[in-house]
């Protein structure tokens, strides 16, 4: 039987070409402001967007790289106008992503006729093979037909030689002749006369006759076979999570970098940055920022260093890793809503939680059906209490720690 992916690319095949475009389109109109989040991170995010999309589209992942694409134009061409703090974006931000999307208009329309064509392949693909299916099965059902005639003939003659059995001396006299073994004295015949028991036919004769056609074999192998060309990622635009490696050799350098903070109990934090490889999401770098800590909190500063070095590095942004000196590794009030603004962005990005003192730590995020949406609507600034029923985060299984991968850690404090 065909699996689930086959199915699933059957029935996107099936569908008119434009159709699956248009889909396509609309995932991309799938993107809200939250006027929580200040506009700069969201004109940040486009860049790796766009990154993103690049590095898809050079992988031949062409319906990842335009919902991308399209998801950058929607935000930057209408939704990010409508936040409050729209005019507070300084100038040379704005031009920036002018020029982003000067580059990236052009390219999302080539891109839609790339996918129409490869659309319309796999569409004609899939009727011939239909139309194979559709000759397919009704040769099974003529076959089906047929045996049934057979099985049906086979019963008749069968039937006709159990009666056979049944009255042989009926139809076969002869094999039944007895022979006296002498003249009877007085006209009469006894049992002991007969000279041996009556000749029967042998058994033999009467074991049922195969078919002489065996059972057809299933078709339905042959009318999956050769379905309709992969669709290389719809499921990707709104489906699974995609994995996130992190680097073995992480934890123990920036808790190392950390160790002056921890002594004084302080927290420390650094930026997650890595690349997209083949539909995987990889921390390469670990970029501490100058930034203010206290025993529970840290809050960043001069952003702007952090963004430039990305840009020059080629980074997108996959989460944040912290300390708590004094505590055990969780997720703090604060630290939900810092982690909201990160997987706002991103759905996969991760916060890591040191805690030395526990020898703790934590790989979380915000529960996508609940926290996410919960914390996006809280309004509450600074430490604040929130319900733990439903879990508003959780221990992330998205994840891959791999020994042998290396990690740079920038410190941008000096």
């Amino acid at each position: 039987m065909p699996d689930k992916r086959t199915r699933q690319t059957e029935d996107l095949a099936s569908l008119e070409p434009a159709v699956r475009v248009k889909q396509l389109a609309h995932y991309g109109t799938m993107v809200e402001v939250d006027p929580n989040v200040p506009p700069r991170r969201y004109y940040r995010s486009g860049l790796e967007m766009v990154r993103m999309a690049n590095v898809y589209l050079a992988e031949g992942s062409l319906e990842n790289a335009y919902i991308l694409y399209m998801k950058f134009l929607t935000l930057f061409l209408d939704k990010i106008r409508k936040h409050p703090d729209y005019n507070s974006v300084p100038a040379d931000v704005k031009s920036v992503n002018q020029v982003k999307l000067k580059e990236v208009m052009p390219k999302a329309e080539k891109l839609k006729q790339k996918l129409l064509e490869q659309f319309t392949k796999e569409h004609e693909q899939y009727q011939e093979n239909e139309k194979k299916r559709v000759i397919a099965e009704e040769a099974r059902k003529k076959q089906e037909q047929e045996d049934a005639k057979l099985a049906v003939c086979l019963q008749a003659d069968e039937n006709r030689q159990d009666a056979n059995v049944k009255t042989p001396h009926l139809l076969h006299t002869e094999e039944w002749a007895v022979i006296p073994s002498a003249p009877p004295v007085d006209g009469v015949l006894y049992p002991d006369d007969f000279a041996s028991e009556p000749v029967r036919p042998p058994a033999h004769h009467y074991q049922p006759v195969p078919p002489l056609i065996p059972p057809s074999r299933p078709h339905h192998e042959a009318a999956a076979a050769g379905g309709a060309g992969g669709a290389g990622g719809a499921g990707g635009a709104g489906g699974a999570l995609r994995g996130v490696l992190v680097p073995g050799a992480l934890l123990a350098r920036f808790q190392a970098l950390a160790a002056r903070n921890t002594a004084r109990n302080l927290e420390l934090c650094g930026i997650l940055a890595g690349v997209l490889e083949r539909d995987r999401l990889k921390i390469t770098h670990v970029i501490v920022p100058k930034q203010t800590g206290t025993a529970d909190s840290c809050s960043t500063n001069n952003e702007e260093e952090i963004f430039h070095y990305q840009d020059q590095h080629n980074l997108i942004t996959l989460g944040w890793i912290h300390t708590h000196p004094t505590q055990t590794a969780f997720l703090s009030s604060v630290d939900l809503h810092t982690q909201c603004s990160y997987q706002l962005m991103m759905p996969e990005a991760i916060a890591i939680v040191c805690a030395p003192k526990y020898n703790e730590i934590g790989y979380f995020a915000l529960t996508p059906e609940y926290g996410m949406q919960f914390i996006s609507n809280c309004r509450q600034t600074g430490f604040h209490p929130h319900p733990n029923d439903p879990p508003l985060f959780y221990n992330v299984t998205h994840i891959q720690l791999d020994k042998t991968a290396p990690v740079e850690m920038i410190d941008l404090r000096r």
